[in-house]
């Protein structure tokens, strides 16, 4: 079962007089990255969030918007800000004396001051909030979990066809390539008999230059191991597990081996199969890199 990188969940939770509404979207990325936008009041606890996250989402970026909402109460409380009071009054009485300007500084005068009285709401229990936090969480991530699933299943079916067509292509190169060995050797016969009256060529240099040629072109070590990288992304397609990394290691190595071939086979028509090969691995790299 394959997971695609990119999907979207939301979750919400009430408890306490708080309602915490969760939404994450995930995207491509090459590692794994959890960026959150967080309210003031739940930064203390991001790095329990990013861990909670990343045991559902092990590759990608999430991007995490968190809401807190009052649903209840509000429990305020008014700050005195006494220090900053105290330099309004100093700063009043210096400007009075100054001016000689008479009169009585009154409280009045200085709580209208800014800064000298602020609303505060009272700070939450963050533990006491967590278990329903947590829920918002979870419900999010099981949603985007299931999206990534989805769209997952939709990529494994387009790679499983990319990958057995690639294996066909393998096995008509694998059959294609003694016949181009017999062929360099009809090609290099018919020379000799050209050259025969002159004994430029004979036998012996007949059987050495086909086994030169064979020994050169010799492929079959480059589709073995194409066919066993194939084979471990068949395998791949069966976990659970993330497996997005080792599948683009598995078409590095693929374009590797037929790079080879393509150049070691002096055949056009295996030439030709290289090129379809290579086209295949083209657009499963680039399906790969949406998988999880």
């Amino acid at each position: 079962m394959l997971k695609s990188m990119t999907g979207y969940g939301r979750g919400e939770s009430v408890a306490h007089g708080k309602k915490f509404t969760v939404e994450l979207k995930a995207l491509n990325h090459r590692f794994s990255e959890i960026v959150l936008r967080l309210p003031r009041s739940l930064m203390p606890i991001e790095d329990r969030i990013k861990r909670l996250i990343q045991l559902w989402v092990t590759r990608g970026r999430v991007d995490g918007f968190f809401v807190v909402e009052d649903c209840g109460d509000k429990t305020t409380a008014v700050k005195v800000d006494k220090a900053l009071a105290a330099s309004y009054y100093k700063a009043m009485k210096d400007l009075q004396e100054d001016l000689g300007v008479e009169g009585k500084i009154k409280l009045k005068h200085l709580v209208a001051m800014p800064g000298v009285l602020s609303l505060e709401e009272t700070a939450g229990n963050l533990d006491e909030w967590w278990p329903s936090l947590q829920e918002s969480i979870e419900m999010a991530l099981e949603n985007l979990v299931q999206m990534r699933i989805a769209e997952g299943e939709r990529l494994a079916s387009d790679l499983w066809q990319r990958v057995g067509l690639i294996t066909k292509l393998n096995l008509k190169i694998r059959e294609r390539a003694p016949v181009v060995i017999e062929e360099y050797k009809a090609r290099l016969e018919a020379r000799l008999n050209d050259f025969i009256q002159d004994s430029s060529m004979d036998a012996n240099h007949l059987a050495a230059e086909v086994a030169l040629f064979a020994e050169r072109s010799n492929i079959t070590e480059e589709t073995v191991r194409l066919d066993s990288h194939l084979s471990q992304a068949y395998a791949c397609f069966g976990t659970g597990q993330a497996v997005g990394r080792k599948l683009d290691f598995l078409i590095q190595e693929m374009n590797r081996e037929i790079n080879t071939i393509a150049s070691k086979a002096n055949d056009l028509e295996i030439s030709r199969l290289s090129v379809e090969v290579k086209s295949e691995l083209e657009k499963l790299r680039e399906q790969v890199q949406n998988i999880e």
